[in-house]
């Protein structure tokens, strides 16, 4: 396969973030007041602002809503906002929770997720230090209980056999821990699809393996490529 056939995307090829769902509560009590962190996988600022404006009726006595966000797979995107507490006390102490998390020794790659702290208050001040220290502790505890998926930017491959070779070509390539996405068919072969790290030498060492298989009868068709969640190791 050409090294020119298929044209790269720069950026982040793999990031982690929430799995998919409904989000994730957790809630904390410091000094009498209530923390109640909701942490929900956003796509967009769209999403990350409906979140927000959602927990505000949901909460609606409440006295704050503050909330951060991080977006995008290199998380070019990050937004905080204090709602109402002492400037810098939550917000910011909120998206460095986020920045901070580490979902690999040494790597912290967490995006497309926002986090909205609710706040009831039970009378005592805490003072500026301690509202950094309650935010922050808030996010990073509904992250340590929060599941988490990886995100990558896979390129989906056609591999087409015939009918006959097809189910024992998927297995091999399952056993060599290929992530299949499908197949079609037609009248006379099986076109089997691959979803592979999209870069150069992963493409060519799957191309190698493919030939290896099946004796070089099979090429491996490069196609588009797509975001898609897998397991954390």
């Amino acid at each position: 396969m050409p090294d020119d056939a298929v044209s790269f995307h720069s950026g982040a090829p793999l990031y982690t973030t929430l799995a998919a769902g409904t989000g994730f509560r957790n809630e904390l009590e410091i000094k009498r007041s209530r923390f109640i962190t909701v942490l929900q996988r956003t796509a967009d600022e769209e999403d990350a602002r409906s979140l927000v404006a959602s927990l505000r009726r949901e909460f609606h006595d409440a006295r704050h809503h503050c909330s951060a966000f991080v977006l995008g797979p290199d998380r070019g995107v990050q937004r905080s906002n204090d709602d109402g507490e002492p400037s810098g006390t939550a917000g910011i102490p909120m998206l460095e929770a986020l920045l901070r998390r580490e979902t690999a020794p040494g790597v912290a790659d967490l995006s497309d997720v926002t986090a909205v702290v609710v706040r009831y208050f039970g009378g005592i001040l805490l003072g500026a230090g301690g509202l950094v220290r309650a935010y922050s502790e808030s996010v990073s505890a509904a992250l340590e209980l929060a599941p988490l998926v990886r995100r990558q930017r896979l390129r989906i491959c056609a591999v087409e056999v015939p009918h006959a070779a097809a189910g024992r070509l998927e297995n091999d390539l399952r056993a060599a821990g290929y992530v299949m996405a499908g197949a079609s068919y037609d009248a006379q072969t099986t076109v089997l699809r691959l979803a592979l790290p999209d870069e150069p030498a992963g493409l060519a060492q799957a191309a190698e393996r493919l030939a290896a298989l099946t004796a070089g009868s099979a090429a491996l068709l490069p196609g588009e490529t797509e975001w898609m969640d897998v397991p954390i190791d």
